[in-house]
């Protein structure tokens, strides 16, 4: 799946502060690659991942996934695109509190109805011996590590098989040895054809992506 951005700008405008976040991005990204984002705290870099996800709308500007807005769908079609097609890791993990973890690797599923309660059940377990939780299925995030927690959130982000997957510092909540199995792990999804792009403050690990996409004062610089 191939992702532009045309001339994208994003404008938060609060009460008392008015600013832009993006200011006239121009960005493809082609089916199959391996993109680091980087630059520094407040440069744009989560804006960015949230236009390319449809999880927020430009201000101007397009967003097109295989030549098809995503910026201008109505909320419902939006959510069911980003549903079946794309894998978010989040930064602060975003799991429900009171969901066990397995429940919360099938929450993409769920939401789409992707298959039947037992092949859901199936995959989001697979996806959490995948990132070596396969002891941890009925725990609550309370009762998990910040690593564990994160591990989830990537469980969850693979269980719908998405064509994309988007990392905003996937593995900054994660020892060495543990953020290397995962990074990895992505490299291996990608290596099998998946999109995966990732925002990290590890200059060591954006050098090992195929591409570095540097962002700063809301525009693309460099990739």
């Amino acid at each position: 799946m191939r992702l532009e951005l045309n001339e994208v700008e994003k404008t938060y405008n609060s009460k008392v502060l008015k600013f832009q976040a993006l200011k006239g991005v121009d960005l493809a990204i082609e089916e199959g690659e391996l993109v680091a984002i980087v630059g520094p705290s407040g440069s744009g870099k989560s804006t960015l991942l949230n236009m390319i996800t449809g999880i927020d709308r430009p201000t101007k500007g397009e967003v097109r996934a295989d030549g098809r807005r995503i910026d201008n769908m109505k909320e419902d079609d939006l959510a069911r695109w980003r549903g079946e097609n794309v894998g978010i890791v989040f930064q602060f993990f975003q799991l429900f509190p009171t969901l066990t973890a397995l429940e919360n690797a099938m929450l993409p599923m769920d939401l789409v109805r992707r298959g039947t309660l037992e092949e859901r059940l199936r995959k989001a377990q697979e996806s959490l011996e995948l990132v070596g939780l396969g002891s941890k299925l009925e725990s609550l995030p309370r009762a998990l590590s910040g690593g564990e927690q994160q591990r989830v959130a990537i469980a969850r982000a693979l269980a719908n098989d998405p064509a994309i997957i988007v990392g905003d510092e996937p593995t900054g909540n994660l020892d060495s040895a543990t953020a290397e199995k995962m990074f990895q792990l992505l490299c291996g999804l990608n290596d099998a054809g998946k999109t995966v792009l990732f925002v990290t403050h590890d200059r060591e690990l954006a050098r090992r992506a195929r591409r570095i996409v540097t962002i700063r004062d809301g525009r693309i610089v460099a990739g």
